[in-house]
């Protein structure tokens, strides 16, 4: 048996992360107990000196990484697309949920077909494929962003089983612009698939935003980016969401995506609320410079993809780059690693929460965080 003392467990509520814990682990280094620190005990033990412990990062928006596009996939490609899986591992990512953005109907099934495959392949010390997250196509023409409009398609309930039939059960995630005719079978068609359903790429107000949620999508994609900002004459989709509480903001904590001030103040008014992504895509794991995303030209510097006209599209920082800005940013650790870590596990079901994430995990499954007197904060694997 082995104890672990002075740990500290992410939390989304300020102060709520400070508390120290202790973690019991058996023979085999399987956690079995997590206990708080009553006062001022001393318990025998290894002393961690307040860091903190969480599950690995879950990235439920990430279009591709070196040199990939996850819609472009082919099955020659699976040897890479394992790569990249094992990069994300080393980058302290359990889990992806693949996204696929607008694409033609060939290519998409394509692709579905290959992430099929590499599920297979799975094997413990590798990121795990979970779902596919399919970004598009019925989004708002307006509000398309990157997303080419050639593929763009009105929401039908044909339409879509053109695209998923056959792969109803591989499906995570969808976002769609709820305000569009059509979208309410698809939303309901989508749930009776166990499907989440998100916001984003969406012209949709408040009104309407308040409607798509009563019917049960559950998420914004990547918060203010590509919908209505905040007003205060049109609180838009997230002033609804973070009204009522309970959908998750996807948030791509980068500093140009949503400048940090705004990261801040909507974690201040949803701290629950907030999942960070990185919304990566091919470039990821390459160097800054020019690479092809499908027949375009993707700059990208600093880590800020763009296509040549301008437009915002992606980045190539790993997700827990983002936890560590927002922890500067905001002053607020615990709740930013919570935000990368229990958060999307929480949204998509796969725990109840921090107890839930740890309890019966491997600590070399898991991350240590530390807090250097500058205020950086860092991770490494928990062993």
């Amino acid at each position: 048996m082995r104890r672990i003392t002075d740990v500290r467990l992410p939390a989304p509520e300020p102060g709520a992360s400070d508390s120290l814990h202790w973690l019991q682990l058996n023979s085999r280094g399987i956690i079995i107990d997590i206990e708080p620190t009553a006062g001022d005990e001393s318990l025998a033990g290894e002393s961690w000196d307040g860091d903190w412990v969480s599950p690995r990062g879950i990235d439920l928006q990430i279009n591709g990484g070196l040199g990939l596009a996850f819609p472009e996939l082919k099955s020659n490609d699976l040897p890479r697309l394992i790569e990249l899986l094992d990069r994300l591992w080393a980058d302290g990512v359990e889990a992806i949920a693949p996204t696929l953005v607008t694409c033609a109907l060939e290519p998409l099934r394509e692709a579905l077909s290959v992430l099929h495959l590499a599920r297979t392949q799975h094997q413990a010390g590798r990121c795990r494929l979970l779902g596919a997250h399919l970004e598009g196509p019925f989004l708002a023409e307006a509000r398309r962003g990157a997303h080419p409009l050639a593929h763009l398609a009105e929401p039908s309930l044909p339409a879509l089983r053109k695209r998923i039939r056959g792969f109803e059960e591989e499906i995570a995630l969808m976002t769609l612009a709820p305000e569009l005719e059509g979208a309410d079978a698809v939303i309901a068609e989508l749930q009776d698939h166990s499907v989440l359903v998100a916001l984003g790429h969406s012209a949709a107000k408040a009104d309407e935003a308040n409607r798509a949620f009563s019917q049960g999508v559950g998420m914004i994609t990547h918060a203010f980016n590509a919908m209505p900002g905040l007003h205060h004459r049109a609180p838009g989709p997230l002033g609804e969401a973070c009204r009522r509480g309970g959908i998750a903001l996807g948030l791509i904590a980068d500093g140009v995506h949503v400048a940090p001030t705004m990261a801040v103040l909507l974690q201040r008014l949803a701290p629950e609320q907030i999942v960070l992504v990185s919304d990566a895509l091919a470039p990821y794991g390459l160097a800054d410079g020019e690479h092809r995303w499908d027949e375009r030209v993707l700059l990208v510097q600093n880590g800020t993809c763009r296509l040549e006209d301008g437009t915002l599209a992606g980045v190539t920082l790993p997700l827990l780059e983002g936890v560590k800005r927002l922890a500067s940013w905001s002053d607020r650790p615990g709740a930013a690693i919570w935000s990368a870590t229990v958060a999307p596990r929480q949204t998509i079901g796969l725990a109840n929460g921090l107890r839930d994430s740890l309890i019966g995990q491997s600590l070399n499954s898991l991350l240590r965080w530390s807090q250097s007197s500058s205020g950086n904060l860092t991770w490494q694997s928990a062993v």
